[in-house]
């Protein structure tokens, strides 16, 4: 668990300045800020339209009498990769389209799903 909090808060920045300085070296300082607000802008209102989707469907769920698990998980998801897309950066903005865009998040859902239905049968052991 450690190590996973030191790549995800000390690693990932590192490697995303890293990142920054060459765009910044190679194609300019402004054009780098230029980008890195043009996909904040983008990816907040795709992910704010994705959200209003998602909302929609999971009240839909609940009228109809469904359990919305697929629709939690994507909410979960899109508020993920809202935040990351907001987030200076490369990496973060391509996980953050990747969880925000429709065909995408979908995969990572059945992903997500999986990853929890195998969690449950094995009691949470991570030796499977």
């Amino acid at each position: 668990m450690f190590l996973k909090l030191l790549l995800l808060f000390i690693v990932t920045p590192l490697v995303e300045m890293a990142i920054l300085i060459e765009l910044g070296r190679r194609l300019g300082t402004w054009h780098t800020i230029g980008i890195v607000l043009l996909t904040g802008l983008i990816g907040a209102s795709l992910a704010k339209a994705q959200g209003l989707q998602v909302y929609r469907n999971l009240t839909t769920s609940l009228y109809n009498g469904e359990f919305p698990h697929n629709h939690l998980i994507e909410g979960l998801l899109l508020f993920v990769g809202g935040a990351l897309l907001i987030t200076p950066g490369v990496l973060t903005d391509i996980v953050g389209f990747v969880l925000v865009l429709p065909w995408t998040r979908r995969m990572v859902r059945e992903q997500v799903k999986s990853q929890l239905k195998k969690r449950l049968i094995y009691g949470g052991s991570n030796s499977h």
